[in-house]
């Protein structure tokens, strides 16, 4: 009965980060939860005849709190935090993940602003749940609205205003982040939406988004527009999770050498299942191709091209070890073009969560 009961919370748990979050404080409507996890890390990356051998430990920590304003509203909020710890004393950096606060009215929606995921991530999330890499060809922190990212106003709806079971939509909407330290990381005013539908194990999202790009990007000549679609499917039940996702972007995805591509082509796909002891074998495949490339925009080239196979073993539902193994198939040729690692890589890991 435990080890059946550790089988479903365990794909629970990969979903939603907070899924296993601790209560420390629910009275008078106002509760705020605590969610948080100490990973200690070590990545292997094999580079022709040498082997190199990096710490990449971390911690991470959240806070999620909703209070109730009135039978229909409901204030909420959530906060992570990232700390790397692989470094001395003093050099180590940080990273406010997520910050944003809304309200919810009862079947009518929410809304909230700040630090939050772009709605192109509710299609990409689907794939991005690999052990150790994966959700990489599509998404990028602070490109537009493809994965976590500065100033997006969203409004989300369930069950299609409590008519349609399973049916869920979100409008998005980001305002101009100019970085001028980093171009690949400043966007123009945008807009977005998704639409998934959910049932009896069954997933099946769209997302699409557009944004003006800023006068920096656009001084390549290659559009004033960056614009991303994405497709996603699942299935997770009876102990398997598998799912695949489609996605083009224009003017968006930045490469390895500093340019972004004109055109993206991108598909990604895991397959995971969960025993009962608590061994959670996985099979993933990332792949990214750039089209238009060069300065006579006249080359494609592969951005990404890899399979990755790995485990965790969860001895309960706050412990787990874990490995992976990233067999890239980049060809020299093209990461010549788009400047992309072809290196094998093998981490290893431990995770304390909750």
């Amino acid at each position: 009965m435990k080890r059946k009961a550790l089988a479903l919370l365990v794909p629970a748990l990969l979903v939603a980060g907070a899924a296993n979050a601790a209560e420390i404080y629910n009275k008078n409507g106002n509760k705020i939860d605590f969610y948080g996890k100490m990973v200690g890390e070590h990545i292997m990356t094999h580079d022709g005849g040498n082997n190199n051998s990096d710490d990449t430990s971390y911690a991470r920590f959240g806070v999620k709190g909703e209070t109730q304003i009135n039978s229909e509203l409901t204030g909420y909020g959530q906060f992570e935090y990232n700390i790397k710890a692989d470094k001395p004393e003093g050099q180590q950096s940080d990273d406010t993940r997520l910050a944003f606060a809304g309200l919810k009215f009862g079947e009518y929606g929410s809304f909230d602003y700040g630090r939050n995921y772009g709605v192109v991530y509710d299609a990409a999330g689907y794939t991005d749940m690999l052990v150790e890499w994966g959700g990489d060809g599509l998404v990028h922190t602070d490109n537009f609205m493809t994965g976590r990212t500065n100033g997006v106003a969203t409004y989300r709806n369930t069950d299609f205003f409590g008519m349609v079971d399973g049916l869920n939509f979100a409008l998005q909407y980001q305002g101009k982040n100019n970085d001028t330290n980093n171009e690949e990381k400043a966007n123009g005013d945008g807009f977005g939406f998704s639409v998934n539908y959910n049932i009896d194990g069954f997933g099946l999202v769209g997302a699409y988004s557009n944004a003006d790009r800023t006068d920096e990007q656009a001084s390549d000549q290659r559009g004033e527009t960056a614009e991303v679609w994405d497709l996603a499917a699942k299935y997770d039940a009876n102990n398997i999770y598998a799912s695949i996702m489609y996605g083009e972007s224009h003017n968006m995805t930045p490469m390895e050498n500093g340019d972004f591509a004109n055109k993206t082509q991108t598909i990604e796909a895991v397959v995971q299942y969960q025993f009962d002891f608590g061994l959670r074998p996985s099979l993933g495949y990332v792949y990214a191709k750039g089209k238009d490339l060069g300065a006579n925009q006249d080359t494609n080239a592969d951005i990404m091209n890899y399979v990755e196979l790995g485990t965790w073993y969860y001895f309960n539902k706050n412990f787990n070890v874990y490995t992976a193994y990233k067999f890239n198939l980049m060809d020299d040729e093209d990461a010549a073009v788009t400047g992309a690692a072809t290196d094998d890589q093998f981490a290893v890991g431990i995770t304390y969560q909750f």
